[in-house]
């Protein structure tokens, strides 16, 4: 199991790295087949300017902290809100057959923050 939960962890953290630089470089183009409505979210968040490599700069050190397993459990909660507003997105804006990647990523991020419960007690007393 353990062995399993550090590729989990590797593969997670390696998508928001990849997806983080990607918004600092944009090194991939956007989908030809993008939904006229999400075009439009995604061009009024390149219009603010800072929003855009804000979250590249949060992906990336995330997917670097969630990867790295004396880091996990920081890493789990740095990248949960941008994991919520991914999950919200998907949610509201695209068809439930696009929900399944994030819903999955949601559920790794939660088993991570789980599993590092302990260290999170001293925190919340």
């Amino acid at each position: 199991m353990r062995i399993v939960k550090i590729i989990v962890c590797i593969l997670f953290g390696a998508m928001f790295v990849f997806a983080g630089t990607n918004k600092l470089f944009n090194y991939m183009p956007p989908p030809k087949d993008m939904p006229p409505e999400q075009m439009e979210m995604f061009s009024a968040m390149v219009k603010l300017r800072w929003l855009i490599p804000l979250l590249g700069v949060t992906e990336t050190l995330g997917g670097i902290l969630f990867a790295i397993p004396k880091t996990r459990a920081f890493g789990a909660v740095f990248i949960f809100p941008i994991m919520v507003g991914i999950l919200l997105h998907h949610l509201v804006n695209l068809p439930p057959a696009n929900l399944v990647m994030p819903a999955i990523l949601m559920l790794i991020n939660l088993w991570m923050i789980g599993d590092n419960w302990n260290k999170y007690k001293p925190m919340i007393n």
